[in-house]
């Protein structure tokens, strides 16, 4: 398998953390966030990573090298202008028939190996991973009719999605709808999916997930990771 980890964002919601480090590097315990994902990658078959870098990307790329570390096969893709989550992978010129990309903030125990059989076993143009979140709204929510007449009423109600985990199993053919060095977002993609009726499926997972770029979701990252570790990267023995 190749994955795709776009690790060019500035970071801006985890100030003053990534004031002088590139998010992918602000460490959860002893270990930069992507350290980790590159080690559960490999565990999934991974052997060729490239890194869609752009902020700090020389301390991006002064870390990991060419994945020796990780035994696998590192390089990068630059953007010299911001491209969002999708325009980048329209630089990469030799990626594979199927490939995964994903977010280098992402804190998981999802099964990249199943997400890609997943997405092929269903012949499907992107496969989007996504997890169960609920939100909930702090007011009495009213229902009024055409006349703005009350006809119903939810006091603080909680409504239940199924959201992106930024995680996602891409065809080469649907990269022809991406536009050349343009910011090209998730949310443009997914809207010229449904306008164009591209084959655009999810994989549901049900188990952990975080994402790391929200201070919320760093501060229980922070504070859970050592229990995590042992159940989503445990070390190999000897190690």
């Amino acid at each position: 398998m190749r994955a795709i980890i776009l690790a060019g964002g500035k970071g801006t919601r985890l100030r003053p953390y990534t004031i002088a480090l590139p998010k992918p590097l602000v460490p959860l315990g002893d270990r930069p966030i992507l350290d980790i994902v590159l080690e559960q990658l490999r565990r999934a078959g991974v052997r060729h990573v490239t890194m869609a870098v752009s902020h700090l990307a020389h301390l991006i790329m002064a870390y990991f090298g060419d994945g020796k570390r990780w035994d696998m096969k590192i390089d990068y893709s630059l953007e010299d202008k911001p491209l969002s989550t999708i325009g980048p992978l329209k630089l990469i010129d030799d990626l594979p028939e199927t490939f995964l990309v994903m977010n280098g903030d992402v804190l998981t125990d999802l099964d990249f190996a199943n997400l890609h059989r997943h997405h092929r076993d269903h012949d499907a143009e992107i496969t989007v991973a996504t997890c169960p979140r609920d939100a909930k709204i702090d007011f009495g929510v009213l229902e009024q009719d055409e006349t703005d007449r009350i006809v119903g009423f939810e006091e603080k109600p909680v409504y239940h999605f199924q959201v992106s985990m930024g995680v996602y199993a891409i065809s080469r053919r649907l990269l022809d709808i991406v536009p050349e060095n343009t910011f090209f977002g998730f949310d443009h993609l997914m809207l010229a999916c449904i306008d164009q009726g591209r084959k655009a499926v999810c994989y549901r997972h049900d188990g952990y997930w975080l994402d790391i770029g929200r201070p919320d979701d760093f501060a229980q990252a922070s504070e859970e990771i050592g229990e995590l570790m042992k159940a989503i990267c445990p070390r190999e023995q000897g190690s």
